[in-house]
């Protein structure tokens, strides 16, 4: 039996808009399995941020357990919630978020020296991500000088420096184009088959749905 690597149990997320409440998430259940890859679609405005968040411990639900493995995240305090997320989760976003004014090779190495890893270790991982990456020519290269795709692939090498067990991934083709779009969904997908990673990607695009495990729907505040 695989390991669960996410798990979310009876998950609810409101909001106040002036004098009114919304709710977000009622009673959501979604679990992620080790080397499984899994589509969260849902219209906008349907709380796939919300759960992404939560899911990744940078918000709190009002009620529900959020299990990282087998850590009950949701009774942590911020520190250890901080700790678990660091050593355990990768993000890679729609735009990403790499930073200017350093290399490709420096943005990935800078998650990695945050947690503590020796300088050339760092280096060392960095570079074997972005050769895997195809990118063993563009280390040396800032963002700008960079493809969105190439950018893209390079967010992903960031998201996997410190080894996660688990990725969240908001859009992550939202930007390229269609081979492009491709070429990084299958990097995910193989990352996923190869090392055990439980990916779970939002997206609006049922084409790139359709290369994952599984399928899950996000409506009226539930999965399905």
């Amino acid at each position: 039996m695989r390991e669960s690597i996410l798990n979310l149990h009876g998950v609810e997320k409101s909001y106040r808009q002036g004098n009114t409440r919304l709710e977000v998430l009622r009673g959501l259940n979604l679990e992620v399995l080790a080397g499984e890859t899994v589509a969260l679609m849902a219209p906008s405005g349907a709380g796939k941020t919300t759960l992404l968040q939560i899911a990744g411990l940078l918000d709190r639900p009002d009620s529900g357990v959020v299990h990282i493995g087998s850590e009950r995240a949701s009774d942590l305090p911020d520190a250890g919630r901080s700790r678990l997320r660091s050593n355990y989760i990768g993000f890679v976003f729609q735009s990403h978020c790499l930073l200017p004014e350093f290399t490709a090779e420096e943005n990935v190495v800078l998650p990695q020296r945050i947690l503590g890893r020796d300088k050339s270790e760092a280096k060392s991982r960095a570079r074997e991500l972005l050769t895997k990456m195809g990118l063993k020519e563009r280390m040396a290269h800032h963002p700008s000088a960079l493809s969105g795709g190439e950018q893209q692939r390079v967010a992903i090498a960031r998201s996997l420096a410190n080894q996660p067990r688990l990725i969240l991934a908001d859009e992550p083709t939202g930007n390229l184009d269609g081979d492009t779009a491709w070429q990084v969904a299958d990097i995910l997908i193989q990352e996923a088959k190869e090392s055990g990673l439980g990916v779970l990607i939002a997206t609006h695009n049922p084409d790139l749905a359709a290369r994952l495990d599984r399928t899950v729907h996000l409506r009226n505040g539930t999965v399905g």
